[in-house]
C-alpha cells in the first residue's frame, strides 16, 4: 500500500465501500443469448462525501504533545497520522505522486511540493482542505 493510500485510510477517505458492485445475473438471464440481453449501463459514482479533515487533523494536533504544524509541514502531517515521515519514506511518494525531478533533489523544495499535492490530493478525494492552504 502505497504512502498516500495510507494518509487517504486514516483520514477515513475511501475503502472498500468505494468499490464497484459485482454485476449479479438471475437465472433467467443467464439463459438468455447475448443478443436478447439488454446493454447494462455502466455503474454511476456517487457524489463523494465530504470528510472533515480538518476537525480530524486539528483533533490530532492538540492530542499531541509536539507543536506539530501539519498546515505547512508534510512531515508533521505524517506525524499526527502516525506514518512514516522519513526521508526516503517522503522522497518515495513524492515519486508516485509524480514530483518534478529538479524538486526531488533538493529536500526542502520537494518537501514543499509533497505538501500541496498531498493536500489538493486530499481534497479531490473528499477532503475539505481550505483554500489557502491549496494555494
Amino acid at each position: 500500500m502505497s504512502l498516500f493510500t495510507s494518509i487517504l485510510g486514516k483520514l477515513g477517505i475511501g475503502g472498500p465501500s468505494d468499490a464497484a458492485p459485482a454485476e449479479t445475473t438471475t437465472p433467467a438471464e443467464d439463459t438468455a443469448s447475448t443478443e436478447e440481453r439488454a446493454p447494462i449501463a455502466p455503474p454511476t459514482a456517487p457524489d463523494i462525501p465530504a470528510v472533515d479533515v480538518m476537525s480530524q487533523m486539528e483533533s490530532l494536533a492538540a492530542a499531541n504533545p509536539q507543536k506539530l504544524n501539519w498546515r505547512t509541514s508534510i512531515v508533521d502531517l505524517l506525524k499526527l497520522l502516525n506514518l512514516d515521515s522519513s526521508f526516503g519514506a517522503r522522497k518515495e511518494m513524492a515519486a508516485e505522486l509524480g514530483c518534478p525531478g529538479d524538486k526531488m533533489s533538493d529536500s526542502a523544495q520537494m518537501n514543499v511540493w509533497l505538501h500541496k499535492t498531498v493536500l489538493r490530493k486530499i481534497s479531490e478525494n473528499g477532503g475539505n482542505i481550505p483554500k489557502d492552504l491549496l494555494d
